[in-house]
């Protein structure tokens, strides 16, 4: 089991604006309003060698929106220990980890649209994430492409 799969079982994420996928791959992010899909996609990084420095650097996270994907699993968007903090996952059938992104200034994920596999995540501040719902480093359909480091 890895470390993020250990801490989802918690309902915990890392407090960092990052992308986390179950096989213990993770990626920073950069929150962007001005990209179509809302985030760039950087460089990858070791989230055992983060928690190894502060092992209490992890939110809470509940949900507010929920979008039922039948048995491809669903889709998860809503709040971290703190009011700026959001994120947005997506889990098995099981509610086991796909993936998930942690935001530390977007505030909740409080909505979900869902066209095609294209997901519209939008916070209580209007801030929008839009992913592929299979890969979130997947450029967006018409969107401008996720830039990895």
């Amino acid at each position: 089991m890895t470390t993020i799969e250990r801490l989802w079982e918690d309902f915990e994420l890392p407090i960092k604006d990052a992308l986390h996928y179950a096989d213990g791959h993770s990626y920073d992010v950069a929150p962007d309003p001005a990209a179509p899909s809302g985030f760039m996609v950087l460089a990858p990084f070791d989230l055992d060698e983060m928690l190894e420095c502060d092992p209490s650097w992890v939110s809470s996270v509940d949900g507010l929106a929920a979008v039922d994907l039948g048995e491809k699993g669903l889709l998860w968007g809503g709040e971290g220990s703190y009011g700026s903090e959001g994120f947005i996952a997506r889990l098995t059938v099981e509610r086991a980890l796909i993936w998930a992104m942690f935001f530390m200034e977007s505030n909740p994920f409080d909505r979900i649209q869902l066209s095609g596999n294209v997901a519209t995540f939008s916070s209580t501040s209007g801030f929008e994430i839009a992913v592929d719902i299979d890969d979130p480093r997947t450029p967006v359909p018409g969107a401008a492409p996720n830039r990895t480091a």
